[in-house]
């Protein structure tokens, strides 16, 4: 504890003057050194001023004055006397006095005897009288003794009256213990004054109290005709860590550097409960669905903690007690917190249930591109989930429920149609493996693929029923087709399927289709639709046909009959105009004969290639000799002139005689005349007919 102001003492001063000096003396700071016995006066001066009037004595002054061997005693002491204007003549201080019936008087140790009155500092002695004659009796005893335990007497005398005044004293073998004076209520935080009182003052006599509590204290010393008493007062502001604490005040004498005596009391600091904290109590990690239970628990609580509060998934619940069972805990349970009460509550800081759980909300992301995806793009797709206990993770991938990889992305460089499908990411840790939902990817693309498909097969019969269906691969689908022929002329028809019904032998042929979507075109190649007749349309056909070589026949026969009937017709009238001057015959030679080579005019070919076949000549007679005769190679002259109405050319025809019928209207009569046929023209000129050989130009052919 801080020692008192060095050199300087509070003391509380008491009436004295007396009323008709009408005077005040006011509490003023006293030098230590200044001798002790100056000070009573002064004590006692407000004291008197009120008993100054009084009829009889009066005498003011602690009841009981506590002090302890070896040390000393201050006794606060005014009076007044009855007569006014008197003053003391004699003061006696005796000790464990005792009243004499036989003598009428007090009798006892005598400690101190005056009978003059001075201003004059007191002598040193054991026992001081401080006072005066008039108003002020304070004494000092320095040492006290053992003897001096029990009761003192001041005996008065002034010229006409007397008085006996006992004042209690105790005396104790050990130093006076201090007593701490605490307040009601001490509250955490805050500001209390505690009060350490000792039932002794003595100026001059070196003691201290001191708190044990390093916190400054002010040290006050009360010396009135009330109380004699010393006091420290401790300021301050205690925590909740002061309570259940020992505070002690300790007298102190700092001469002889100990402790005299002391006083401890415990503090009792009202405060919430401390260090609350929310403990789990399960012996493993939590995993979804577990039972948990979790304990409330505190340090110190002053009162005692009556209620507990629980603040589970976001709602408070009051319930009396510490611990709380939560039935199989989600995997996303809120961090937990609990609150102990008493007439204030204090809640302890979250608990997190760090639930180990498989990966949640697994999920497939496309992070590139961003917009729709055509064949050919740069795909990439990831894998995320938002929670997992514990971290520790790995990804799989799979294709329409086919394993495709490990990893957390999957990534195609050229993406095709092929590649379209549904994916799911597959994520998994030590609790267990969670599948995100199937991710559809679609791959846009022109039309591919495509075929004529012919239904219900690619040859059908006339009359029934022919479906062409374009099929393709598309994405998005087809906004429209064409249909082209075998002769690439559009149909004009714009319908996946192209009906014919009823078909037609003129449908056959190759058919090809055109599909378009908003991302291109693609054609197929030909199919081709083979149409045959019914067995009715061939029936018909075989009829007329058949029909139609009868009449043929019919005709041919016909025909050939009318010829020969023609040719009779003809060969007699020929026979008719031959006789008339010009004739044509046909002359049958049962002998080839082979033509004079040197005969300029006779013109021959042979032609072994065409043996079997018709053989062609052309008999030219000589232009511009008209009428002059030549010499023939067997000296005969031919005609002057040749006849107006004859061509200058004629035609033969030497044919191989087939084995039936007849050749120019001759029939041969043996079987010879199946040679080699021939004509011979006989030139008859207008007049008269040579004499001479037959000069007769013919051509042969050999057959």
């Amino acid at each position: 504890m801080p020692e008192m102001t060095a050199g300087w003492a509070r003391v509380e001063m008491l009436p004295g003057s007396p009323k008709k000096e009408d005077t005040r003396k006011q509490p003023r700071l006293l030098p230590r050194h200044s001798t002790m016995h100056l000070l009573g006066p002064l004590l006692l001066l407000l004291e008197y001023l009120a008993f100054s009037d009084s009829s009889y004595w009066r005498f003011d002054h602690p009841h009981t004055l506590y002090t302890w061997e070896k040390a000393c005693v201050w006794i606060p002491c005014c009076y007044t006397i009855p007569e006014s204007g008197s003053r003391l003549e004699k003061l006696t201080v005796y000790s464990n006095y005792e009243y004499n019936d036989t003598t009428k008087d007090f009798q006892g140790s005598i400690l101190y005897e005056t009978k003059e009155f001075s201003n004059n500092p007191p002598q040193e002695m054991r026992v001081q009288f401080l006072g005066n004659e008039r108003v002020n009796c304070t004494l000092r005893i320095n040492p006290v003794s053992k003897e001096d335990n029990g009761w003192l007497g001041i005996r008065v005398n002034t010229k006409t009256d007397k008085w006996m005044e006992k004042i209690n004293l105790n005396v104790s073998k050990t130093p006076l213990p201090p007593h701490i004076q605490l307040p009601p209520e001490i509250q955490e935080s805050q500001e209390v004054t505690l009060t350490c009182l000792l039932n002794f003052s003595c100026p001059g006599f070196p003691i201290q109290l001191k708190w044990s509590l390093q916190e400054p204290a002010i040290t006050l010393t009360s010396l009135s005709t009330k109380t004699v008493s010393t006091q420290s007062k401790l300021t301050f502001r205690p925590q909740w860590t002061h309570h259940g604490k020992n505070l002690t005040c300790q007298l102190w004498d700092h001469k002889a550097e100990r402790v005299l005596s002391e006083d401890t009391v415990c503090l009792d600091v009202k405060h919430p409960p401390k260090e609350v904290t929310a403990v789990i109590q399960n012996p493993t990690r939590i995993r979804e669905g577990d039972n948990v239970t979790v304990s409330c628990n505190y340090n110190s609580s002053n009162p005692r903690v009556s209620r507990y509060e629980w603040n589970v998934q976001g709602s408070r619940n009051k319930v009396f007690s510490e611990v709380l069972v939560i039935q199989k805990v989600s995997w996303d349970a809120r961090p937990i917190a609990c609150a102990a009460c008493n007439q204030w509550c204090s809640w302890a800081p979250s608990v997190n249930l760090d639930v180990q759980h498989a990966p949640k909300d697994v999920r497939v992301q496309q992070t590139s591109p961003s917009s729709e995806i055509h064949s050919g793009h740069r795909v990439l797709l990831g894998c995320n989930f938002s929670s997992s206990r514990p971290r520790d993770v790995r990804f799989f991938w799979k294709k329409n429920g086919i394993f495709l990889k490990e990893g957390r992305e999957l990534s195609f460089d050229s993406i095709s149609p092929e590649d379209a499908g549904n994916y799911n990411c597959l994520v998994n840790n030590s609790i267990g493996q969670t599948t995100s939902e199937a991710k559809m990817l679609r791959v846009l693309y022109a039309p591919r693929m495509l075929r004529v498909a012919i239904s219900p097969k690619d040859e059908v019969i006339e009359g029934k029923k022919a479906v062409l269906t374009c099929e393709s691969d598309a994405n998005p689908p087809i906004l429209q087709y064409a249909w082209f022929d075998w002769n690439n002329q559009n149909l004009r028809h714009y319908d996946q399927m192209l009906r014919l019904d009823p078909v037609k032998v003129q449908h056959s042929g190759a058919y090809r289709c055109q599909a378009t979507n908003r991302l291109g075109t693609g054609q197929s190649p030909p199919g081709t639709l083979t149409v045959y007749y019914s067995p009715e349309t061939i029936g018909r056909r075989v009829a007329v046909g058949v029909g139609f070589c009868l009449a043929t026949l019919l005709l041919a026969f016909w025909g050939v009959k009318l010829q020969r009937s023609w040719k009779r017709i003809r060969s007699q009238q020929g026979l008719q105009e031959n006789s008339s001057g010009q004739s044509f015959f046909v002359r049958n030679k049962k002998i080839r004969r082979v033509p004079v080579s040197e005969d300029p005019h006779s013109l021959g070919c042979y032609n072994p290639v065409m043996e079997d076949a018709i053989s062609y000549a052309t008999l030219r007679f000589p232009v511009g000799e008209t009428n002059t005769p030549r010499t023939r190679d067997a000296g005969t002259l031919e005609a002057e002139g040749p006849s107006p109405n004859r061509d200058d050319t004629v035609t033969y025809s030497v044919l191989q005689k087939r084995r039936v019928g007849d050749y120019e209207n001759v029939v041969p009569e043996n079987v010879e005349d199946e040679g080699i046929h021939y004509s011979e023209l006989v030139h008859l000129g207008v007049g008269e007919r040579p004499l001479g050989q037959e000069a007769v130009e013919y051509v042969t052919l050999k057959h």
